[in-house]
């Protein structure tokens, strides 16, 4: 691979359509939900698109959709525009080094699946039981276990260029300083969220289960979805 040296001035929003349509979805929806209907309206709409661990604990007859769709839903609601900003940071950093290496109709196809997955370890942490669940951060998890995969070369993470390094195996990454590093720091973070703290969020529990469940579907089934061959 040549080696190529940064832009002088990288654009500021370098970043791929389907993540910048992505992010406006979230905050569309955002405003939505605090502008334009009313209180009823607002919890309707979270009981029919929420993850809620105790809609499992019953058959799916006579649920209606929601018992299929909100496992996918609930990534697109937030708790409020801090919520919001926290996650729509970081799926414009991780986001973006993954759509460019995956495409935008895959980085779709994973986002549905490692909602999924990130939905399916917080069920099974909760299971029937009367918590609610919303929120991108299990699918930005995800994409910060796939960019695990590949994102960090030998000179750090370069943004503008991370995309083009080859993918490690699970191996490899797990004998890479930088990857273990950033493991350590994730999963130590996580871990006080486990334990009860809440950086600030005040009551708002951290769904912790959803984060690890979305970063190990990334980190462990990225090669799924990469279109490059193995190096």
């Amino acid at each position: 691979m040549q080696d190529q040296s940064p832009p002088a001035h990288e654009p500021i929003f370098n970043i791929p359509n389907v993540v910048l349509a992505t992010l406006l979805v979230l905050v569309a929806v955002q405003v939505l939900i605090d502008t334009a209907l009313t209180t009823e309206t607002v919890s309707a709409l979270f009981i029919e698109t929420a993850f809620l661990p105790q809609r499992y604990d019953f058959s799916p007859a006579g649920q209606g959709g929601a018992y299929f769709w909100s496992p996918v839903t609930y990534s697109l609601l937030h708790g409020g525009y801090g919520h919001l900003a926290l996650n729509g940071f970081w799926l414009a950093a991780f986001g973006t080094v993954v759509a460019r290496r995956i495409g935008w109709l895959r980085f779709l196809v994973f986002w549905v699946l490692s909602a999924i997955a990130s939905a399916a370890l917080f069920l099974a942490f909760h299971w029937g039981d009367a918590s609610v669940m919303i929120g991108a951060s299990g699918v930005v998890s995800a994409l910060m276990g796939a960019a695990a995969r590949f994102a960090f070369g030998s000179q750090g993470f370069r943004r503008e260029f991370a995309h083009l390094n080859p993918r490690r195996s699970i191996t490899q990454s797990l004998s890479n300083r930088t990857v273990v590093v950033f493991l350590a720091v994730w999963f130590g973070i996580n871990l006080l969220a486990a334990v009860g703290f809440t950086f600030g969020s005040g009551e708002s529990a951290i769904a912790w289960e959803a984060h690890v469940g979305g970063f190990l579907f990334g980190f462990l089934l990225f090669a799924l979805f990469d279109p490059q061959p193995d190096h």
